[in-house]
């Protein structure tokens, strides 16, 4: 008999890593454009812990978090002809309002699914959709970064950051990575032309003439990040809020700035899958967490020294 509930990770208040815990909660049904995914790895990312203590899009718990999602098909709503029972598939779900993936269920959209790549195992997968849609959609999207232009990539190791020097480079350009002196065997090995010590170096002086700037970070360096770019550069921060400031020292200075939030798009997954499948984009995994240690996995990204990213195992 199948069961009607499944273990999912919840809180009912905002605050610290603790208040997340296991709850068995309902089972979901997928709806009308929607498939039900047996989870077998969902990402943790800077928005889930962001979002467990401040509640920030989602407002007052309980909310079970996740975006990223990879595992097998196991129902399909009405209307719904791409995939069927059983297909391997991996996505992102609706950000900020349709997440949900640290459970052994989640339903969402066809069409924010694609399928998994036979390169990638589940917790690859389960680790990849978010930072990968967010770095295509600064870079292609939004910075239509060209063959031979020049990209400055800060926090390079780190989860966006890591998946975006590989986008870049099969974009054809030079890539510049900012990361700690201990990171940067591994930013030259995903492909950076360049690697900057922000600790000992100052980045606007060892980096000029940027095209593209792409900003994980906020704060000051933001704003001292415009002084890299090339006049009519832009620089492309995930990091939307507080930047009225920003757009308009950009002004002054004859640069661009613009902000974005991830968006779940199945023509962007279909393109990192490709680039997954020709090997050109990776994902580095530096630790993974059982579903209920999920407090465990938010204590430890929120150190801010993760390189790649964390993943929670949902079924092995």
């Amino acid at each position: 008999m199948t069961r009607n509930t499944m273990r999912a990770i919840t809180q009912d208040t905002l605050g610290e890593p603790d208040v997340l815990r296991e709850a068995e909660l309902e089972r979901p049904e997928p709806g009308v454009g929607q498939i039900l995914v047996a989870v077998h790895a969902a990402g943790v990312n800077p928005t889930d812990w962001k979002h467990r203590r401040y509640g920030t899009f989602l407002g007052k718990p309980p909310f079970t978090l996740g975006w990223d999602v990879s595992g097998v098909v196991e129902a399909v709503g009405l209307g719904v002809s791409l995939f069927e029972p059983g297909d391997e598939v991996f996505g992102m779900l609706p950000y900020p309002y349709g997440g949900g993936s640290h459970a052994e269920y989640v339903t969402g959209p066809a069409r924010a699914f694609v399928p998994k790549p036979a390169a990638l195992n589940h917790i690859e997968a389960g680790a990849l959709p978010l930072v990968a849609l967010t770095a295509w959609q600064t870079l292609v999207d939004t910075a239509r970064v060209q063959p031979g232009q020049r990209v400055l990539v800060h926090a390079a190791a780190g989860g966006v950051g890591h998946v975006a020097v590989q986008i870049a480079k099969a974009l054809g350009a030079y890539v510049i990575g900012t990361a700690s002196a201990a990171k940067h065997a591994f930013v030259r090995g995903l492909g950076a032309d360049e690697v900057i010590d922000y600790r000992t170096a100052d980045f606007v002086r060892e980096a000029r003439g940027i095209d593209v700037v792409l900003d994980p970070l906020g704060g000051n360096d933001r704003l001292r990040s415009l002084e890299t770019l090339r006049p009519g550069g832009v620089l492309v921060s995930i990091l939307p809020r507080d930047f009225g400031e920003v757009v308009e020292r950009a002004a002054v200075l004859g640069v661009r700035a613009k902000a974005v939030l991830a968006e779940h798009d199945r023509a962007g997954m279909a393109a990192i899958a490709a680039l997954v499948e020709s090997g050109q984009l990776r994902v580095h995994v530096s630790g993974t967490y059982p579903l209920a240690e999920a407090a465990r996995a938010h204590t430890q990204g929120e150190t801010g020294r993760v390189t790649g990213k964390l993943v929670l195992t949902v079924r092995s």
